[in-house]
């Protein structure tokens, strides 16, 4: 017996209706195209380029740990705990050494009022212990002094050579220069390059500061100390 000429699998023509779907849908998609001015169509030409772009283009890690941190400025390092135990005990031995002074000498010398009367409360001090403790307390004003004047001072007592005092009162020009000229950092580094500069730079600008403010000449002083270690000393 024949099949019926009109019979039709099921399957098939579920099949034939996708194809005929996706024609459908494809020639929809390019008659869209049709009905956009020029200016349209630019842009949708250009969105189908970039989507196209982004599907290409490989995704990069993010960064993790330490990496996505922002790096930090390099922050100078303040000194060492030896370098100051060292002058704190320097300016003590000083100010043991003006403990011995006579009363005209004190009077010659350009030191804060504090000082002269802790001095003169050193001389009245009998027992060791309180000794001890006033000659602590005199080293601690000391921080507060300009002690190259008073060490050209004392120098100059001693019967020091001319050359030492020569050298202690250049790099006291050196400290004015500093202060007063920008271009004054730019000399001393070409003559003496072994000049620690970056910490010199803090110095000298936080001298400037504690003089608008008014306050203690720590920095001032310790300029001196950078400039008797950068400068050597004619032997």
């Amino acid at each position: 017996m024949k099949p019926h000429e009109d019979y039709e699998d099921p399957e098939n023509h579920h099949d034939n209706n996708e194809f005929a779907a996706g024609d459908e849908q494809d020639e929809h998609d390019e008659n869209e195209g049709e009905f956009l001015d020029e200016d349209e169509q630019d842009d949708f030409d250009e969105d189908e380029r970039e989507d196209e772009q982004d599907d290409d283009a490989p995704s990069l890690p993010k960064p993790r740990g330490l990496r996505s941190l922002p790096v930090a400025e390099e922050e100078e390092l303040p000194p060492s705990k030896t370098k100051i135990k060292k002058q704190m005990h320097d300016l003590r031995d000083l100010g043991e050494e003006l403990t011995e002074l006579g009363k005209d000498q004190i009077a010659q010398l350009d030191i804060p009022e504090n000082l002269r009367d802790a001095i003169r409360e050193m001389h009245r001090t009998k027992t060791f212990g309180a000794k001890r403790r006033q000659l602590q307390y005199i080293g601690k004003l000391m921080r507060d002094v300009d002690t190259a004047p008073i060490i050209a001072k004392l120098n100059t007592w001693k019967g020091v050579s001319q050359q030492h005092i020569g050298y202690m009162h250049q790099l006291e020009r050196w400290r004015e220069r500093l202060l007063e000229s920008d271009t004054a950092l730019t000399e001393l580094l070409a003559k003496y390059p072994e000049t620690d500069a970056q910490r010199l730079r803090t110095l000298i600008r936080n001298t400037l500061k504690e003089r608008e403010a008014g306050k203690p000449a720590r920095n001032y002083r310790e300029i001196f100390q950078v400039l008797r270690e950068a400068i050597p000393e004619p032997t």
